[in-house]
């Protein structure tokens, strides 16, 4: 059975109509339907397989579905030189965020020092994913024990018109505050953000069940 085939014979046509309403900037005849447990369950088969290289090569992908599939994929390569060098391959090809934003290799996870040149230059990309990419790696990875407080900078400087790379920068703040309180809020109170990404970052924040009651009464303030 053909990847295809078997991507058909998981869809779901309510849940594709949904797709296609949530990623809207993709044409909607790419996307199939597939729920994401059965995209896990038949990336798992690929990476298994002796079809992962020849799939991994086989750029760019048809349908949506392949591309979520493939970074499932790449989220399973534990060799960290291995799985950056194909992420590096394949972000260029990356046209949507759900693709954007769906995996994590766990190569990275052990890996930051290493990783960090790469999201540097992610960030610092004209490409709107590759971008946004960078962004979700620096806050997924880098608001811990490894958090430095030149990173939100990195963010913050993040220009561009383009929704999806706005809300990411948004997404990081609100989540920087939730995690970063005190490093993260000069660049509320200063205004260091666009108009538009400090007030999403804040309603984002005030959504959030991580932020403390004291915190959001202040943010508030700063809308």
């Amino acid at each position: 059975m053909t990847l295809y085939e078997r991507l058909i014979r998981e869809q779901d046509e309510g849940y594709r109509a949904f797709q296609t309403k949530l990623v809207p900037n993709i044409p909607p005849e790419t996307i199939l339907g597939v729920r994401t447990p059965q995209l896990r369950t038949i990336a798992k088969e690929v990476f298994q397989s002796g079809e992962r290289e020849a799939f991994l090569r086989d750029l760019p992908h048809r349908y949506y579905e392949e591309n979520l599939i493939h970074f499932f994929v790449l989220s399973m390569v534990k060799d960290f030189e291995s799985c950056v060098r194909e992420v590096e391959a394949f972000l260029p090809y990356v046209d949507c965020w759900p693709v954007s934003d769906q995996a994590t290799p766990k190569a990275f996870r052990k890996n930051h020092e290493k990783l960090l040149p790469y999201v540097k230059k992610w960030i610092a990309s004209e490409q709107v994913y590759t971008a946004r990419f960078g962004i979700r790696m620096l806050m997924n990875e880098y608001l811990g024990e490894d958090f430095r407080e030149e990173y939100p900078e990195l963010v913050a400087s993040k220009r561009g018109e383009d929704y999806y790379l706005k809300m990411m920068v948004a997404w990081y703040f609100a989540t920087a505050l939730a995690m970063r309180y005190e490093e993260t809020l000069p660049y509320l109170e200063e205004h260091k953000l666009e108009d538009w990404v400090h007030k999403k970052a804040i309603q984002k924040a005030l959504e959030s069940y991580r932020v403390t009651d004291e915190h959001k009464e202040y943010l508030k303030s700063l809308r």
